[in-house]
C-alpha cells in the first residue's frame, strides 16, 4: 500500500495552505477526508492530490498566464515603476 496518511496541521505544511482551510474544508464536506476514532480528521496522500485537482483554475482562451495566475495587488506590484526616483 502506498497511501500516506497525514494529521491537518502535516497536510497543510506539504500544501502551503492553512490547518483551518483544510479543515473547514472537510468538515464542509467540500474536500476528501477520513475520519477516525472520534471525528478525528485524517487526510491520505490520495486526498491531497484531489484536493489540488478540485483547486486548479483552468486556462481561459485567450488569457496569458500571468493574468490568469495573479491577483490585483501582485500586477500593481510587477507593473514598471514610472516615476522612480534614482
Amino acid at each position: 500500500m502506498d497511501l500516506e496518511f497525514y494529521e491537518p496541521a502535516e497536510a497543510a505544511a506539504l500544501m502551503r495552505c492553512t490547518e483551518a482551510w483544510l479543515r473547514e474544508g472537510a468538515a464542509s464536506g467540500k474536500f476528501p477526508h477520513v475520519c477516525w476514532g472520534k471525528g478525528k480528521i485524517i487526510f491520505t496522500s490520495e486526498h491531497i492530490a484531489e484536493i489540488a485537482r478540485l483547486r486548479e483554475v483552468p486556462v481561459h482562451a485567450g488569457s496569458t498566464p500571468q493574468e490568469r495566475l495573479i491577483g490585483t495587488r501582485a500586477r500593481r506590484r510587477l507593473a514598471p515603476v514610472s516615476n522612480q526616483q534614482t
